[in-house]
């Protein structure tokens, strides 16, 4: 995931204010469920995973749905709102593309809906390592789709409408 964050960053980072923008948030957000990822067994307990906090649940799931939010309601808006004012119309790829995005947007909500508002550490987390590799697998194909919709969309705005 930070592999390909790297090449995406380095690819787009400086092309506008807005993607710097994004990749950043995406950024913080890999970090976060990197960490939260790395957690390892206790020492003291070989056997029992060291789990996160609710503080840190809690706070990454926040930026997951400030991810998500900024993609669906800012990046995605002012992108069309641009393509209109030049008269671009997006195209099927487009469409599909982002229709591609939107699929991964429930499992991810689904997750923070589960681990946003644990009441404190002695609560169970049943199923957080599955459910949290599943949503690393979400955003992996989230990412790698919105890295397709930002090259779609500069291809696009590289050709004047009609040409």
């Amino acid at each position: 995931m930070l592999r390909k964050f790297q090449q995406t960053q380095e690819q787009w980072g400086g092309s506008s204010e807005v993607i710097d923008h994004w990749l950043e948030t995406r950024q913080l957000l890999i970090v976060e469920y990197c960490h939260l990822a790395a957690l390892q067994p206790s020492s003291n307990k070989p056997t029992v995973i060291e789990l996160p906090t609710p503080v840190q649940l809690q706070q990454f799931c926040q930026h997951l749905v400030d991810y998500i939010s900024t993609g669906h309601f800012k990046i995605y808006d002012m992108v069309m709102d641009k393509w209109r004012a030049t008269g671009f119309e997006a195209t099927d790829d487009i469409n599909q593309t982002y229709a591609k995005i939107v699929l991964t947007t429930e499992p991810l909500l689904s997750f923070t809906d589960r681990y946003a508002d644990i009441p404190d550490e002695d609560d169970p987390l049943d199923n957080f390592e599955q459910d949290l590799s599943l949503a690393g697998e979400m955003l992996e194909i989230r990412f790698e789709v919105e890295d397709q919709l930002i090259q779609l969309i500069a291809d696009s705005l590289a050709v004047p409408p009609g040409a």
